[in-house]
């Protein structure tokens, strides 16, 4: 509801609602052929296409197997007709690869799993003691419902990042979820809707549904109660089963309100996934949550959004590199600001 509200306030009439991927996110920089790739990138060693990182680093370690999932996305892209489609020989991508163990494995072991089990070890032990004393006749009662209390939340936890995790062992065991086509030959398609981008990319994940899954989405009128109310549901349908929850954006890619540059996405996550984020025991903090102020991030969000899409631009337009450049460091610089990133 305060996704929705957000918006209204900005006064956007259409969102489009995304089930959010639990991966790793990555940019697929997809060329027809080696010749394309010399050509357009001036990349001579050969290779078609690369996969990166959010922030530009190379995603997959394993030359094999990121040549595996250029190769796929390459033959869907034929398959699907959409060089022809689109006139072009190249494309770049924005998607989610998962599982997000694949890429987030050492984060997993370090981070999450290890506070799972030092957490369940520590309030077992306690909870063990305590009905020990309790059963001697001292009055530990409230203590041991509050270490109960925190060892299912625990248990909650460590449940909550299990289903993003599975072996990966080869190309198949892999799946990219496409959501952005950002840019092919002569054009950034920042002035199509989200609901072409998803229509066209559907197409490509058709053509090669082994590696390539579609979106699930919802559009929603903001001033139709009925159509905001079936997305509500909806929303509590995907978190109720397990997924993270949904991407709220607007239906046009680029959107103005009355302030200016509107935020251009919002995730719109579920209790079990933000435990994650913010600890098991988030849910007893959640009005000193609700008062923080995110008035920073969301205008360095909206810098770097228009930062990437000003880069995107110069590229396609030929520019040199030093002008794609002076882009590309200020989202760096952006990037590197002292800002919590679970906010």
């Amino acid at each position: 509801d305060e996704v929705l509200a957000y918006y209204r306030r900005c006064g956007v009439r259409e969102l489009v609602c995304e089930e959010k991927q639990m991966g790793s996110r990555a940019v697929l920089v997809v060329c027809r052929d080696p010749a394309t790739a010399q050509r357009r990138f001036g990349i001579e060693d050969g290779s078609a296409g690369i996969c990166y990182t959010r922030t530009g680093r190379r995603f997959f370690t394993d030359a094999g197997l990121e040549a595996g999932i250029l190769d796929h996305v390459r033959r869907a892209f034929e398959r699907s007709e959409l060089w022809h489609t689109l006139a072009t020989d190249w494309a770049i991508l924005d998607a989610e690869v998962m599982p997000w163990s694949a890429k987030a494995q050492q984060l997993l072991e370090d981070q999450y799993a290890a506070v799972g089990a030092a957490a369940r070890m520590s309030l077992a032990a306690s909870v063990g003691a305590l009905e020990q004393a309790a059963a001697r006749g001292v009055d530990v009662g409230e203590l041991l419902s509050r270490c109960r209390i925190r060892a299912e939340s625990v248990a909650h936890y460590a449940a909550a990042y299990r289903p993003y995790c599975w072996p990966v062992h080869s190309l198949k065991d892999l799946k990219v979820a496409p959501f952005h086509l950002l840019a092919t030959e002569g054009q950034v398609h920042v002035n199509q809707t989200h609901a072409w981008h998803l229509e066209t990319l559907d197409k490509l994940c058709a053509a090669g549904p082994d590696l390539l899954c579609a979106i699930d989405r919802r559009r929603v009128i903001l001033d139709d109660m009925d159509s905001s109310g079936e997305v509500v549901r909806w929303w509590e349908e995907l978190t109720a089963n397990g997924s993270e929850g949904f991407v709220a954006k607007p239906l046009d890619f680029v959107c103005t309100g009355e302030r200016g540059l509107v935020q251009p996405a919002l995730k719109c996550r579920g209790r079990a996934y933000l435990r994650l984020i913010y600890g098991p025991e988030y849910t007893e903090r959640l009005e000193l949550l609700r008062r923080r102020s995110l008035k920073g991030k969301q205008a360095l969000a909206l810098r770097e959004f228009a930062l990437g899409v000003e880069g995107l631009e110069r590229f396609v337009a030929g520019q040199p590199l030093r002008r794609i450049h002076e882009c590309v460091f200020g989202v760096l610089a952006l990037e590197s600001a002292p800002v919590d990133p679970r906010f």
